[in-house]
């Protein structure tokens, strides 16, 4: 196929990225493989995050902003009694906690105070920027700065399994929410702290997890395949900018 036929290429894939790599990592890799350069994604994912990361090939980055805007669904661990400076498992550990007997009803029903409209305080170890500086630069020289908090929505916060000190959950909620936070924020509400020890996007808008492909199969596939795959823009674009 000639070079020209490839810059054609246009679409949604869905990536279900593995843990470790970046979201940029994850364009670049595409980048390699389909030689062309307008490729962006619908929404970062942390390198400890695994899961649903909408890519937009071609013409389909004109999307973004539209997708990106769409409610997430995720399935996250959270660990009592361990407080890290990032919030989640890749930061330090700055106190640990002893975690009190807690039951499944007592974790529940604390779950059951995050639902609807609140405000959230990012971390941080986040790439919200203060006066053009991300604030997890500011944050690696030991600087903590106040943050504008900011609306969110949680649809849904269900408890999947308790083993002290894991907790599992299902969490619906809208863009910009960090799961970090909500994890962090349980732990103080159940008295003993915590982190985020594990995320998994499973969905993003109307994109699913069992519609993703890995970058070890999306790497296998010949340039047909991988167009097969694609979504169309016309097909992926939320109704409102149909």
């Amino acid at each position: 196929m000639s070079l020209q036929a490839v810059k054609e290429i246009e679409g949604v894939l869905l990536v279900d990225k593995p843990k470790g790599l970046t979201s940029h990592d994850v364009v670049y890799r595409l980048r390699r493989k389909l030689q062309i350069k307008r490729i962006g994604h619908a929404g970062t994912l942390d390198p400890m995050a695994t899961g649903v990361l909408v890519m937009l090939i071609g013409k389909a980055t004109k999307l973004s902003q539209y997708l990106m805007s769409v409610d997430k669904i995720y399935e996250g661990e959270a660990t009592l009694g361990v407080v890290t400076d990032s919030q989640d498992a890749e930061g330090e550990v700055l106190v640990t906690n002893p975690v009190p007997e807690l039951t499944e009803a007592q974790v529940r029903e604390t779950m059951k105070t995050f639902l609807g409209d609140q405000y959230q305080t990012p971390p941080m170890h986040s790439a919200i920027k203060k006066n053009g500086v991300p604030l997890y630069k500011l944050a690696h020289k030991g600087e903590e700065i106040e943050r504008e908090p900011r609306f969110i929505r949680v649809a849904k916060f269900d408890l999947l399994s308790f083993a002290s000190p894991k907790i599992t959950f299902d969490l619906h909620c809208t863009k910009g929410t960090y799961v970090r936070t909500v994890a962090k924020d349980l732990g103080d509400k159940l008295g003993c702290g915590a982190h985020l020890s594990a995320l998994r996007r499973t969905g993003s808008g109307k994109f699913l997890i069992a519609q993703c492909v890995t970058l070890e199969q999306i790497e296998a596939m010949s340039l047909k395949e991988i167009e097969q795959r694609l979504i169309p823009t016309y097909e992926a674009a939320p109704r409102i900018v149909q």
